[in-house]
């Protein structure tokens, strides 16, 4: 990707989307949109931001069910032609494969490129002890290569990890295309992620992607605030 940077739009409406997309689209690689925005506006509202913003977009659900109900869900998303697409690893292996096989197949029967389908493993938002609490015994780094793994192996194109365990996910798996969140630059609060780092940080660790959002969202100029840690990660 020329720019590894995909700014995260939490918004709800998709007029506000595409200012936004528009006024950072310079200096980002893409554009995540996620459960909020896709149950907001539906999948019409997803399109219209892929084709007026001009960007490529991640389109993060984290699909997690019975593998026929995935395999569905994923083929119906097809035609919004995501660049990335996400699931939880924690689905399984049937899981993983029928959503990785649903992906490749409606998307060479639209003739449409086939997304990155990557694999959630552990949420940035958690640490041991929420692990803990769901019966995970592991520590959030023994989990995620553990994922890890299962992903490789289920014949998924990567991951989502914090910064944190990249550099953990590249060394079971160098080939794995690793989306990134739980990036602040220095400077910028931490909010409810609870495993962060840098964005220099994470790309040298073996991050693909970043994705950034509160910190260009939010911020006073979210243009100038993206041209910023575009330049710290160009230089």
């Amino acid at each position: 990707m020329r720019n590894p940077i995909f700014c995260a739009l939490d918004v709800p409406e998709v007029d506000a989307a595409l200012a936004l997309g528009r006024r950072i689209a310079p200096h980002v690689g893409g554009l995540k949109l996620g459960l909020e925005f896709f149950c907001a506006v539906g999948p019409e509202g997803i399109r219209r931001v892929a084709e007026e913003a001009g960007l490529p977009v991640f389109l993060d659900l984290k699909f997690h069910d019975i593998p026929n109900t995935v395999a569905g869900a994923v083929r119906s998303v097809m035609a919004l032609r995501p660049a990335i697409l996400t699931v939880h690893a924690t689905g399984g292996r049937a899981m993983l494969e029928a959503a990785g096989n649903a992906a490749r197949e409606e998307a060479a029967k639209l003739g449409v490129e086939a997304p990155k389908v990557v694999a959630v493993t552990v949420l940035t938002s958690m640490d041991a002890g929420d692990l803990n609490a769901v019966g995970v015994a592991a520590s959030p780094a023994d989990q995620v290569a553990r994922l890890a793994e299962l992903v490789r192996d289920s014949g998924l194109d990567g991951t989502v990890c914090s910064p944190k365990e990249v550099a953990l996910v590249k060394q079971v798996w160098p080939e794995a295309f690793t989306v990134v969140p739980g990036i602040r630059p220095a400077g910028a609060q931490v909010g409810d992620q609870k495993r962060v780092m840098g964005p220099r940080e994470a790309l040298a660790a073996g991050a693909s992607v970043l994705v950034i959002g509160r910190p260009i969202t939010e911020a006073g100029d979210p243009a100038a605030a993206a041209e910023a840690i575009a330049s710290t990660i160009a230089s």
